[in-house]
């Protein structure tokens, strides 16, 4: 039995992006899906029950942001298994500990108070690089939210450790029932490593053919198990992170892959995943791969 998607919800006006984004994945995928609302009022108020008739605000406050989360996931899709949980915990590891038993974790891309405009919010990107499981910042304008565009981009890097996130982009396209683009980007050689303009076009010229071989030989497993996707490869010269967030315009899914050292604490982030779940124009996923 597959593990559930599994949203944080806080009652945003991004959090509720991520709910309509996650209701119509578990819907593509086939999977119940499970709401997260993180409230520490029972830390400081105290979880014994009380024979008084009022109850705690916070706990009416955290019982509510759930359900009404839970209910706008069963109108938009009444045919998805819909549960709710409260968690007394902060939300950082509230959603660290459910990622143990999640297929996706899906988040907004700010909490409550956030400014539309401002940069990822800080349990977001925490979630995004210590996570366990892949993880999807909802983000983007209403269109590539709503996986109206037809395209999944899958960026591969410069190592075989991204084949988490490959076999993770091919689900999703199958899934959606679109073309996938896997995108590779490659940098030619500065002047100062060249001394004739024919060595350059010509290392320009291999830089690329290396990058459209490196590019096929990192799908090539992923796209024998799913045959019925169709595959646009591109080697792209420039920097990766500019590279991806270009091509996150025009897509409804950008899959980047994120190394997880074993025993390291800190945020496991590389350049590229940064600047994606700030900048792109798309819900970002960020797939671990164990290094």
């Amino acid at each position: 039995m597959e593990l559930p998607l599994v949203v944080g919800v806080d009652g945003s006006d991004s959090s509720l992006e991520a709910v309509d984004w996650a209701v119509d994945e578990a819907a593509r995928l086939g999977l119940p899906l499970r709401l997260v609302h993180a409230s520490l009022w029972e830390r400081y108020e105290g979880g014994l029950p009380s024979f008084g008739t009022d109850r705690p605000a916070e706990e009416v406050m955290a019982e509510h942001v759930a359900a009404s989360c839970a209910e706008r996931a069963r109108l938009r899709d009444p045919e998805v298994k819909v549960s709710s949980d409260v968690l007394p915990d902060d939300p950082v590891s509230a959603l660290l500990h459910a990622a143990h038993e999640s297929s996706v974790l899906v988040t907004g891309s700010r909490g409550r108070g956030g400014i539309a405009g401002m940069l990822l919010g800080s349990v977001s990107l925490t979630v995004a690089a210590r996570a366990v499981c892949p993880v999807v910042v909802v983000r983007g304008a209403e269109r590539n939210r709503q996986g109206s565009l037809g395209r999944v981009v899958v960026g591969l890097g410069d190592s075989t450790e991204g084949s988490a996130a490959v076999r993770f982009a091919f689900r999703e396209a199958e899934a959606r029932g679109c073309g996938l683009h896997a995108v590779r980007a490659w940098r030619r050689p500065t002047p100062e490593h060249v001394d004739h303009p024919l060595i350059a076009d010509g290392a320009a010229g291999a830089g690329e053919e290396q990058a459209l071989a490196l590019l096929a030989d990192g799908l090539r497993d992923a796209a024998g198990s799913h045959p019925q996707v169709e595959v646009r490869r591109q080697a792209v010269e420039g920097p990766a992170h500019k590279v991806l967030l270009g091509a996150s315009s025009d897509a409804d899914l950008v899959v980047v892959g994120a190394r997880r050292r074993h025993g390291h604490v800190g945020l496991q982030l590389g350049r590229v995943a940064h600047t994606l779940l700030h900048h792109a124009g798309c819900p970002v996923a960020v797939v671990p791969q164990r290094a």
